[in-house]
């Protein structure tokens, strides 16, 4: 009697594709063919493969599958084949095929919302695309794209002064509609750039990547290219376009006259532009990083580094023999590999430190973000620290030394948090009011920390990426009152409608203060809170503003 198969066990006696699986031939002469997995994964393959996986209909056994594709295939090759595709989830479980979702979680903290299928349009702009890759035109954008950086260079006092003195909220907003707009030109751009050279890009919509609002369009079908370069190309095309519109807006603002719409345009210039940056880097899955692997030519290659460092870490902590590597004979795969490891990290925790003073200065909500930050950071640092065991146990490492391993580690945090004494910054707002008294605007909440009579206290203007020193005062008698206070006070955003519910502390006056008709008569302030431990200073920095 027939054993009864699980719904999660292929048939690999008489194997058949998933619902889900299609295999596309080559593109033109020398192009690969690639086997498709829904609407996402696709894998390069060989022809010999590609036809093996189109007879998979469950109707033949390996010896009629080998007779049938003929030499040099024999029933052991198709059986080591079936079992290959079976682990690459190619064959037909008994789990029905996932239905084509508007909504997907593509990875840690990014959800992708399609909007549409972006092929056709796309195909009727092609006409349109072509005389854009003539080389008249590549030169002229890549004037402008010089220019603008010249731009922003001669406008540098200007661009210096707008980020370090708070905006008008609709300068933010036309700002964001903006980068939003060029963002969204960019990842067309990578789907014209594709249909261009005889691809299919399957989606295109919006997402939070991160959290942030961003669009996408899923370009994968860009395997099925022939030349790397063409991928290459492709993956470009957008940063190409994004930095194009950052030229432009840097050259427009200076025809604008001096004020917030210039401002404006010179910020979205420099946002553009560090996008641009940004996405040139290969260590995170963003465009730099598809056009080296497409130059390369090696699919997953960030995939197969980051294990090949992995090993390389738990052979050295831990030792064992049996690491076998993703990219052998690549010296430069481990470093690369370390670095896409540790950048993620390096990003996440530096935008934290950035940020710390704005999420000290809203009280709860900021120290919930920062919890919610510092917990993705360690949930990565766990995640990392479980595959680096498994490998080690995998290639023979022994249990006590992997233990004694973590144990070391636990204890130097804990001496780290305990004998280091960082310096205490309680990051608040201050204003000053019609009779020209000075005050300390402490969220609601609090900073957690004492706040003594006579503290030294700073003056600051609230600027988006610098804040310059506008005065210094001492607290005063440390009783606070219930006051409403402007936005000025928490961010650098010019609001001085006051209605954020703070705790006011009297200030009293330095040798420099602003004046209470300037320009700075709100703004934000730094109070010295002396050194504490580490432990003691993220604890009360953190979660005593949360905790009862």
């Amino acid at each position: 009697m027939p054993a009864t198969l699980s719904a999660a066990a292929p048939d690999l006696e008489r194997p058949r594709t998933a619902g889900d699986v299609a295999v596309h031939e080559p593109l033109t002469e020398g192009a690969p063919w690639v086997i498709q997995r829904g609407e996402h994964q696709h894998f390069r393959t060989s022809e010999n493969v590609a036809r093996l996986v189109r007879l998979l209909d469950g109707s033949r056994d390996h010896d009629q599958l080998a007779s049938e594709l003929g030499r040099p295939w024999t029933p052991d090759h198709v059986d080591r084949a079936v079992r290959n595709l079976a682990e690459s989830h190619l064959l037909d479980d008994g789990t029905p095929a996932r239905r084509v979702r508007r909504v997907r979680f593509a990875g840690p903290l990014t959800i992708q919302f399609t909007l549409l299928k972006p092929e056709r349009m796309l195909r009727r702009l092609t006409p349109l695309i072509r005389p854009l890759t003539h080389r008249a035109v590549l030169a002229g954008a890549a004037a402008v794209i010089l220019f603008g950086v010249l731009a922003l260079a001669a406008s540098g006092p200007t661009l210096g002064a707008a980020l370090s003195r708070p905006m008008p909220l609709w300068s933010y907003a036309a700002v964001m509609l903006g980068v939003m707009l060029t963002t969204a030109v960019h990842e067309m751009a990578h789907g014209a750039v594709l249909t261009h050279h005889g691809g299919k890009p399957s989606r295109m919509g919006f997402m939070l990547f991160y959290m942030s609002p961003a669009f996408f369009c899923d370009v994968s079908d860009g395997w099925r290219l022939p030349a790397p370069r063409q991928r290459v190309q492709v993956a470009l095309a957008g940063i190409a376009v994004q930095a194009v519109a950052a030229g432009a807006a840097g050259i427009t603002a200076l025809f604008v006259p001096a004020g917030p719409p210039r401002d404006t345009l010179l910020l979205v210039s420099l946002v553009n532009y560090m996008t641009c940056l940004v996405n040139l880097l290969p260590l995170v899955k963003l465009d730099g990083y598809i056009a080296l692997m497409s130059h390369l030519d090696i699919s997953h290659l960030r995939e197969k580094a980051m294990t090949d460092a992995r090993r390389f870490l738990a052979r050295v902590l831990f030792g064992g023999r049996g690491y076998d590597r993703e990219l052998s004979g690549r010296r430069w795969a481990v470093p690369y590999g370390l670095a896409c490891l540790l950048f993620p990290l390096y990003l996440v925790s530096t935008a934290l430190t950035l940020w710390s003073s704005i999420f000290q200065r809203l009280g709860i909500a900021g120290s919930v973000l920062m919890l919610c930050g510092l917990g993705y950071l360690l949930w990565r640092l766990g995640k990392g620290t479980a595959v680096l065991v498994k490998d080690a146990l995998r290639a023979g490492a022994r249990p006590f030394r992997i233990a004694a391993a973590g144990l070391l580690a636990a204890v130097s945090f804990g001496l780290v948090a305990t004998l280091v004494q960082v310096p205490a910054t309680v990051s608040a707002g201050y204003t000053t009011e019609s009779d020209g008294s000075l005050s300390l605007l402490v969220p609601e909440g609090g900073s957690g920390f004492e706040l003594e009579e006579g503290t030294s206290v700073t003056l600051r203007r609230s600027g988006l990426f610098s804040r310059p020193e506008v005065g210094t005062a001492e607290l005063g008698e440390p009783v606070g009152r219930e006051t409403l206070a402007p936005l000025t006070a928490m961010l650098p955003v010019d609001n001085d409608r006051p209605w954020l519910a703070m705790r006011a502390y009297p200030l009293e006056r330095g040798a420099t203060t602003p004046a209470a008709d300037g320009p700075d008569h709100t703004g934000v302030a730094e109070v010295k809170a002396g050194d504490h431990p580490l432990w003691k200073w993220f604890a009360v920095s953190y979660l005593g503003p949360i905790l009862p």
